[in-house]
């Protein structure tokens, strides 16, 4: 079904009568390994098609959105129950490494410069 404009003609083309794409269906459980790119990571859950192949995948913490069909392997085929599912596996973030701030340098030179031979009672 389309929305008609005000002479009653159809504004735009109706939608897709197809149910699945790639061999995917929404509602399918899935586990995504991405190899590369900004989402790079291992991710199970619930999947969200679209015609262009970019699919949406809905784990139990978040979603993440845009991934390729290509990274995609099913694992549950959509039959009309809920099912729960996992969350992030795995998934490399490259952060720079925080650089040492002034006070915790000077705490490292006092600790070499105790000496190890004294005890306490």
């Amino acid at each position: 079904m389309t929305k008609p404009e005000k002479y009653g003609f159809p504004r735009t083309s109706p939608k897709l009568r197809q149910k699945a794409f790639y061999g995917f269906q929404t509602g399918d459980i899935v586990k995504a390994i991405v190899t590369k790119g900004k989402k790079i990571g291992t991710y199970i859950g619930r999947v969200a098609v679209r015609k262009t192949g970019s699919f949406n995948i809905k784990t139990k913490t978040d979603t993440i959105q845009v991934i390729s069909y290509k990274y995609c392997r099913p694992k549950h085929k959509f039959d009309g129950y809920g099912y729960s599912f996992g969350e992030i596996l795995s998934q490399k973030i490259s952060q720079p490494k925080p650089k040492p701030k002034a006070e915790m340098l000077r705490y490292l030179v006092t600790l070499k410069l105790l000496p190890t031979n004294l005890v306490f009672l």
